[in-house]
Formats: C-alpha cells, structure tokens, sequence
C-alpha cells in the first residue's frame, strides 16, 4: 500500500524561496564584468539546474510504502526501512524544521521507534486517518494517537 506525502502551501512557497535564493545566487555572476562568457553562463546554468531538481525531486516524490514487515519511506535519494516491530509510538506533530523528517506539510505524524537514529521520523501522509489505520493493524503494540 502506498501513501502519497501531503503538499501544503507553506510549504511549497518555502521550497518557491529556497529556489529563487538558489537562483539569484547562481546567475548573480552573470552581472558581473565578464560574467557573460558562454563557459560561465553554461556552468552556472548547469548548477542552477541540477541543484534545483535535486530539491524538487527530494521535496515533491515523498511517499510512504507498506510492505509487509517494514514501513518505507522515501523522498528523493533518502530513504528509510522502519520494522513494524520496532515502531513504538506515533503522535501529531506541526514542527517541521526540527529532527529527522521526510515529509512536505506541518500537517506531519511523528513515528519513533527504535531504530532511526535520531529516534523518531516525521512524516505527513495525505490520506492521515487511512494511513494511521494502516499502521494500526500492522502494529498492534504501538501507542498511536488518533489526529
């Protein structure tokens, strides 16, 4: 079963900022004396581009997949493998900037468990209750708040 990540508008102005931050970092050479040589217009047109795709890949292809003895999550190249026994608590969560997290909306789930280093993952599934209800029938001896 597959779950997509919730994309509020907070959050897709904070990642519209972050890009025109990159941007005007990136071409403000161009403004430069002889910022206007093909190579540097190429190379910095190259970096603009590569970082900014990295960023959206990572910021809008979250999902949350349920396999059928582990929780994947995944966004971008990051990655994480939770085994359903080892998940211990989940509880509603609006703090985004702090902790581990792969997710795109303060509308966010906070999974700890006992294997993620930080000990606990934030996450924000679309489909909340669906997902919650989910994760109830795979793990029956976690403490997990309704939202």
């Amino acid at each position: 079963m597959v779950f997509q990540s919730k994309v509020d508008p907070f959050f897709r102005n904070f990642i519209l900022v972050a890009v025109l931050v990159i941007a005007l970092a990136s071409f403000f050479p161009l403004f430069v004396e002889g910022g206007t040589q093909l190579p540097v217009v190429l190379i910095l047109s190259s970096t603009f581009l590569i970082v900014v795709c990295f960023i959206l890949w990572t910021a809008f292809s979250v999902k949350y997949i349920f396999y059928s003895d582990y929780l994947l999550i995944k966004g971008g190249p990051f990655r994480s493998k939770i085994l359903y026994e080892n998940i211990t608590k989940v509880t509603p969560s609006t703090d985004i900037f702090t902790g581990y997290r792969i997710l795109s909306s303060r509308d966010a789930l906070e999974i700890f468990n006992k294997t993620t280093v930080f000990g606990s993952v934030k996450i924000s599934p679309k489909a909340k209750r669906e997902f919650i209800a989910e994760l109830r029938k795979r793990c029956p001896n976690a403490t997990i708040q309704d939202c």
